[in-house]
């Protein structure tokens, strides 16, 4: 079995490269994957999607893991700190979520930190502290076997001040959460982060590998009041150089089952051109469906895209003219047994 694996993977992989100048550099990237026996992308869910059923105390954090395997067949999870606020520092409560996802076979990817702070505070003193906040929630992650912390890049001034002052702490936290091994992700999350280029030339001003993106499909508004919005499209291919996460936010579906405001095939070739194939974070927060409703649905269309985009090469008939002189070979060795 091993051998005719193997041989059907060098048949794909050399009719592939055959044709590989007609290749989208999407397609590239996305074979490569394939050949590797690993799907596009995976996928895994992240706590925001099911934030009423938390909040109104229907659904516990530390249940979270479970049902996200259980009820969505989900097996990677990122957590939300408001859920488990005051409880960063408490390791006998970790040790239960761990315990829980450990159960279940679930993996712990990140957590999303919201309320410590803004790390471009113009004040020095503002800032340092925000960045001193986050230090907990860095040694949380670590503890729940996490790879990153998910943080946002607020601040206050002008476009290029901004930029060096969100610059300043998110180096500086990302300084002290490579000690721990884990990363830093600035999510396009509001204000000038929502604008794709100032976050990749903070993201260029940091240049350190620890510090990178978390690019959301949804999250491009620049202003609330006017309801200005920065191109999605361009603003995830703007990030995806320094994707080291990717949130897939919906919202509402149509009856063909597609998100009524992302075009995701677009969006997912994008990301794929990135050579991007780590998870996916089904994000859901709409309102026509309820979270478990949308939250499958949300499934089901990256599945749907997943395999639309998942290249499926087989091998062309060989020409016989080509193979005639090896055939002619082994023939004469037949008769010449025969003998």
């Amino acid at each position: 079995m091993t051998h005719i694996s193997s041989r059907r993977d060098f048949l794909k992989q050399t009719t592939a490269f055959s044709a590989g100048i007609m290749l989208p550099a999407w397609a590239g990237s996305a074979f490569a994957a394939a050949t590797a026996n690993n799907p596009l992308f995976e996928i895994s869910l992240a706590q925001w999607s099911l934030h009423r059923a938390l909040r109104s105390g229907k659904l516990d954090n530390l249940d979270f893991a479970r049902v996200t395997k259980e009820e969505y067949g989900i097996s990677a999870v990122e957590y939300v700190n408001q859920f488990f606020k005051d409880k960063a520092r408490d390791a006998k409560y970790l040790a239960q979520m761990n315990q829980r996802a450990s159960d279940v076979g679930v993996k712990n990817l990140l957590i999303m930190i919201d309320g410590e702070g803004a790390l471009g505070d113009p004040d020095a003193k503002k800032r340092t502290q925000a960045i001193k906040n986050h230090h907990q929630w860095v040694e949380a992650a670590k503890t729940l076997g996490c790879h990153s912390i998910r943080v946002n890049a607020r601040s206050n001034g002008t476009y290029q001040e901004q930029q060096k002052l969100a610059a300043d702490g998110l180096r500086r936290l990302t300084e002290f959460a490579a000690k721990s091994g884990i990363d830093v992700l600035v999510e396009n999350h509001g204000g000038l982060s929502s604008n794709g280029a100032w976050l990749a030339g903070v993201m260029k001003m940091v240049n350190l590998p620890g510090c990178g993106t978390l690019p959301d499909f949804g999250n491009f508004v620049l202003d609330r009041k006017t309801g200005e919005e920065y191109d999605r499209y361009k603003g995830v291919k703007e990030l995806m150089p320094y994707a080291k996460a990717v949130s897939a936010k919906t919202h509402n579906f149509d009856k063909a089952g597609n998100e009524t405001k992302t075009d995701y095939v677009k969006m997912m070739k994008i990301v794929m051109d990135a050579g991007y194939h780590g998870y996916v974070g089904i994000e859901y927060e709409g309102s026509e469906l309820d979270e478990s409703a949308g939250i499958k649905a949300s499934k089901k269309l990256l599945l749907k895209v997943r395999k639309e985009l998942t290249p499926e090469y087989e091998p062309q008939p060989v020409d016989s003219e080509c193979c005639e002189p090896r055939r002619r070979r082994r023939l004469f060795r037949n008769r010449r047994f025969r003998r």
